[in-house]
């Protein structure tokens, strides 16, 4: 149960661990009749399991021309949601820009790599001053 959930916060940009949200009220909504989809035979290691069976799910979206492949699995199943959330995130990236779920966490990511490289620096600064003064004594 705990994992659906998490899994469901991932979607919206949300991280348990973080506590980081993003806006996603401006994400594109996929509509169907929108959507050009096709399976093609997949290639790559795996042999007849993968070359024999058309589970690589190739996705268009005809007013923009994003096109999106997935073959990540086996599952022809699990490609289509992956390629689904693949054009939803290049769909946003297109549209929005800046404003993009993946550019807010970016953005999110770097400043909290500011924040901890600022802190390492400070607590060197006071090291290297506690050394002095204990050299001092």
């Amino acid at each position: 149960m705990l994992h659906r959930f998490k899994a469901a916060l991932k979607i919206v940009g949300y991280s348990i661990r973080t506590k980081f949200t993003a806006d996603s009220s401006k994400v594109p909504v996929l509509v169907e009749t929108e959507l050009k989809e096709q399976f093609v035979r997949g290639s790559g290691p795996g042999g007849q399991a993968v070359n024999k069976t058309a589970n690589c799910v190739t996705l268009k979206h005809l007013p923009t021309g994003v096109v999106v492949k997935c073959h990540e699995t086996r599952s022809l199943e699990e490609n289509r949601k992956k390629a689904r959330a693949l054009l939803v995130d290049k769909l946003d990236n297109l549209v929005n820009g800046i404003d993009s779920v993946e550019a807010q966490r970016k953005r999110y990511e770097d400043k909290k790599g500011k924040d901890k490289k600022r802190k390492q620096v400070k607590l060197s600064l006071l090291k290297a001053e506690w050394k002095k003064r204990e050299n001092l004594v």
